[in-house]
């Protein structure tokens, strides 16, 4: 039963990633029907982040309330909907008001799935969760070019997507039986992991150990912030994000403008970085066998910190650039999922979708704010500073999580 729940989670992170680059895809069709400016698309993209930041903070509570399982199910619904609603707005303000649900859909499922693995599962699963997402989000835009060159129009896109998200919403109905509540979950030390895997502290379960069952309560950001370590790993994880996507929307235009790459070119190249990112999260979760996640951590920020320095050196052509951002891609892979698998050992199961719920909401905050900022450099100084703007990222992540390692202390 364990491994048929698990098959329906790999599902979800597929099909949560589907959408999120459907709106880029599709922008280009969509503003001449909208007949509004083509820069309008960040009040859209603001809106659906606004949404999942709120929904991210609460998903504490609602897990609580409803279960992990009926948490997903209910975010997976309401995210199909969304997407439907989108295939028949008839302008950009109605557009705008789906986008409020859209956003309350994606931060929930988000935040509730990423804490039920990393509480349930081994941290290889989380990797691959992760994989199986960029395969999600490589895959959308495809959706989306197969309605537009059978022209059927990006509205079909959306539907596409929204008819498999309510298949998806079906199956995790049906599969609610299968998923632990929160309190079963604090109750059994280790009994809930799969056959053959560890739990997240790295410590071997004691067969039949029971903890005594604790009353869990919503502990809201306030709770959140007032625990030992969570300031830091909050700090890390909004740089992790900042680093992943300032990377990815300026590296064509860093490209062109620093290297003198054609648009072209460029557009192609800069999709090395998010390969590296898919197939380095495939390869993290075989690395997860042998290493714990505070190692994977520091192995990734390592070959993140390499790429940035090779981007730094001048190597003939276009070399530094390419490979630099193929390492940051590699180096992004393993932070992210064993950052999230991390965390109940850190802080407990008991606090872990609270914590949880508040890295979503920094992880949104941090992809949200940190590029525009480097958007204001590029313009009012130079884009040469693209990967300096990235190293001092960097640099504050892995204070963050050696302080995080000092005051929490070793549980591996």
């Amino acid at each position: 039963m364990t491994s048929l729940l698990l098959g329906v989670i790999y599902l979800a992170f597929v099909s949560l990633g589907l959408p999120d680059s459907l709106l880029g895809a599709a922008w280009p069709s969509m503003q001449p029907q909208m007949k509004v400016p083509l820069s309008w698309v960040g009040g859209i993209s603001m809106i659906i982040s606004g949404g999942t930041i709120i929904s991210a903070l609460l998903s504490d509570r609602f897990s609580l309330r409803f279960g992990a399982g009926r948490l997903t199910a209910v975010s997976v619904g309401m995210t199909a909907v969304a997407l439907f609603g989108f295939s028949v707005a008839p302008d950009y303000w109605v557009l705008a008001l789906i986008a409020i649900p859209y956003g309350l859909g994606a931060g929930g499922v988000d935040a509730a799935l990423n804490n039920y693995v990393a509480i349930h599962y081994a941290s290889r699963h989380m990797s691959w969760l992760h994989c199986m997402w960029g395969v999600g989000a490589s895959a959308g835009p495809y959706v989306m070019g197969f309605a537009l060159s059978g022209g059927q129009g990006w509205q079909w896109g959306y539907r596409y997507i929204s008819i498999i998200q309510i298949v998806l919403t079906v199956i995790i109905v049906f599969s609610l039986p299968l998923w632990k509540n929160r309190d079963e979950a604090s109750a059994v030390a280790g009994s809930d992991l799969s056959e053959g895997e560890t739990p997240v502290d790295g410590t071997e379960a004691v067969a039949g150990a029971e903890a005594e069952p604790k009353p869990v309560k919503p502990l809201g950001v306030r709770g959140v912030l007032a625990i030992r370590g969570a300031k830091e790993i909050l700090v890390m994880f909004f740089c992790y994000c900042a680093i992943e996507t300032t990377s990815g929307l300026w590296a064509s235009s860093y490209m062109v403008r620093h290297d003198g790459i054609g648009k072209v070119t460029a557009a192609s190249l800069a999709s090395l970085f998010y390969l590296g990112i898919t197939a380095g999260r495939a390869l993290s979760g075989f690395m997860t066998m042998k290493f714990d996640d505070p190692t994977m951590i520091r192995i990734g920020q390592a070959v993140l910190g390499l790429g940035i320095v090779v981007m730094l050196v001048p190597l003939p052509g276009h070399v530094a650039t390419v490979v630099g951002l193929v390492l940051i891609g590699l180096g992004c892979a393993p932070i992210y999922p064993c950052v999230i698998h991390s965390t109940p050992a850190y802080f407990g199961v008991e606090r872990s979708q609270a914590i949880v719920g508040v890295q979503m909401a920094c992880a949104y905050a941090g992809s949200m704010l940190m590029p525009p900022v480097f958007g204001l450099i590029a313009q009012h100084a130079t884009i040469t500073l693209y990967p300096w703007y990235l190293l001092v990222l960097l640099v504050l992540m892995v204070a963050m999580h050696e302080m995080l390692r000092r005051r929490v202390g070793r549980r591996d």
